[in-house]
């Protein structure tokens, strides 16, 4: 057996899982934050056989979009500590996708 790790964007979650549970596969949405931005991503968990995993991808990969968004990090202005913003174009979204190894497994 095998665990999908999936973190989407948050505007892709609902049609992922959609997606994912119209081809019978249960899904475990948990929320998350991303490091960089500070911006809501979903964590999908989805338990599945080695057979089904390729095809988990596929449906998570059409499901997660990447998009242009303009974002204001703070940059260093002088050696005194002063921070400015600049906006630069960034792309967000997509997913993240880790496949890792189940040694057991119980539905309680």
């Amino acid at each position: 057996m095998k665990l999908v790790i999936a973190i989407v964007h948050d505007e892709d979650s609902t049609s992922a899982m959609q997606a994912l549970n119209a081809e019978g596969f249960s899904v475990t949405k948990l929320a998350t934050t991303g490091g960089f931005l500070k911006s809501g991503n979903t964590t999908l968990l989805i338990g599945t056989d080695q057979s089904n995993v390729q095809r988990v991808i596929d449906i998570i990969k059409s499901q997660s979009e990447t998009r242009k968004r303009v974002v204001s990090p703070p940059v260093p202005l002088s050696m005194n500590g002063g921070m400015e913003a600049y906006p630069i174009e960034i792309d967000v979204g997509g997913a993240t996708v880790f496949v890792v190894d189940v040694e057991r497994f119980e539905k309680i």
